[in-house]
């Protein structure tokens, strides 16, 4: 199809030329009539007051200035998207900016796109002007490429580890508060039912966490990556647990200490800010990582569980949770908009990988459980408490990084739910010399 072929429900207004020359026939219609095929599933209107798609779409996709289209034009895929929506310049109207994820669904699945000619693409960068395809500055909430990050230190150097931490984990104790719920638990739930509540649900991981680690009074429990103490707090208040936490985050250890001074938990549970290789090396009877292993890079995973084996008593037990790629062929790296927005640095590894470094750093596995739905339903929990918490966490941190979290929850739920990625528990165990670890015949947690 050629740009001078007309879809039906296509609408332009030329307007008058500008200097320059540029073809004044060409549109934001025009753009996205060159780069998509087949019936488009979403309304699209531009700032030249052109429009393309059904006029009763549900969800209309509302490219709002000439800035936002550089961005889309300049960054294809998801980074151009992002920069595009996190700016304003792009507007998804008909879904709740907390909670974008029915506009994620349908552009997964029924929006298909298409590279255009090289006739077509020369044709647009004339009537549109060059200029729009020098990248316009990202905005704020964007961290900066890989390739400039070495500038903060080496991949996974303690530096740079802490700065990726800062980014993402210190931007307001307060919007945390509203979007995370009363638990302050950042990692996935375990739902019981659908009909769980998510406090119910982070309850329940966290007995799941403590039954497979068969935590009892007066047992030392270190839990690395412990984010705001959930699992310290619950392992201290509900199975008298002396349980210690380690972060990277200053933000989130002073808002667990504080918590753990009012709900008069000091004699049992601490959070210290640390590095979890300066974690204490005595000898714990347990440890548990729930959502660190995503931060410290797949090269480092022997270095990694090496060192919770060297802080585990022999007999004494390890309970890994962690995102997982869905399969062990895929790239570790995340994508564009989950690197510069979200995690940067982050990286995932297939379960079999996890697994396999878990056993080759001397831990014996036992019991592996993929709760992959259970963290479609959790981040589903949270986009609701980010739309009926909106206004005060655009106060607390501004539209920009309110519409990131709306992004990266929706998008994420959906990546859950189609098996794009998993979240894996595995429970391993240090060994005795002679081969012992007190692990049960069955599943000492299990009815």
């Amino acid at each position: 199809m050629s740009l001078t072929d007309r879809d039906q429900g296509a609408t332009s207004v030329p307007g008058t030329p500008p200097a320059g020359g540029r073809h004044p026939q060409i549109t934001v219609a025009d753009v996205i009539r060159a780069v998509t095929t087949g019936d488009l599933p979403l309304r699209i209107t531009g700032y030249d007051g052109s429009a393309i798609g059904p006029a009763d779409a549900g969800i209309t996709l509302a490219i709002r200035t000439e800035r936002g289209l550089s961005y889309l034009l300049t960054a294809p895929g998801d980074l151009g998207m992002a920069r595009a929506y996190v700016s304003g310049d792009l507007g998804l109207e008909g879904v709740h900016p907390g909670d974008p994820y029915e506009a994620f669904r349908v552009l997964s699945d029924e929006l298909r796109l298409r590279l255009p000619s090289l006739g077509d693409a020369l044709t647009l960068a004339r009537g549109l002007g060059w200029e729009r395809l020098r990248p316009p500055p990202a905005p704020p909430q964007e961290a900066e490429p890989r390739w400039k990050r070495v500038m903060s230190g080496l991949r996974h150097s303690r530096a740079r580890d802490s700065s990726a931490i800062s980014h993402h984990y210190d931007v307001s104790n307060a919007f945390y508060e509203r979007v995370l719920g009363p638990s302050m638990t950042y990692t996935c739930a375990v739902f019981r039912s659908p009909q769980d509540t998510l406090e119910q649900a982070q309850a329940s991981k966290y007995d799941l966490v403590a039954a497979k680690l068969a935590l009892k009074p007066g047992m030392r429990l270190l839990d690395v990556g412990c984010g705001w103490g959930g699992m310290v707090r619950h392992a201290a208040r509900e199975y008298g647990v002396k349980a210690l936490g380690v972060t990277l985050s200053k933000a989130q250890a002073e808002w667990a200490q504080a918590a753990i001074e009012r709900e008069g938990l000091g004699e049992l549970a601490e959070v210290r800010y640390m590095d979890y290789r300066d974690a204490p090396r005595e000898q714990f009877d347990a440890i548990s990582s729930i959502g660190l292993t995503e931060h410290i890079g797949v090269r480092n995973y022997p270095a990694y569980f090496g060192a919770l084996r060297e802080r585990l008593r022999p007999g004494g037990r390890l309970l890994n949770h962690c995102i997982t790629r869905a399969d062990n062929r895929a790239p570790h790296r995340s994508g564009a908009f989950i690197d510069r927005y979200v995690f940067p640095d982050g990286e995932l590894a297939g379960p079999g990988r996890v697994i396999s470094e878990l056993h080759d750093a001397g831990l014996e596995v036992h019991h592996e459980e993929n709760l992959r739905q259970h963290y479609a339903l959790t981040l589903a929990g949270w986009c609701r408490n980010l739309v009926e918490n909106w206004d005060f966490c655009v106060s607390e941190v501004g539209a920009g990084t309110a519409r990131v979290w709306g992004l990266y929850m929706a998008g994420s739920r959906l990546a859950f739910e189609r098996n794009g990625i998993q979240l894996h528990q595995v429970l391993a165990t240090r060994n005795n010399p002679d081969g012992s670890n007190g692990y049960p015949l069955r599943p000492d947690w299990l009815p």
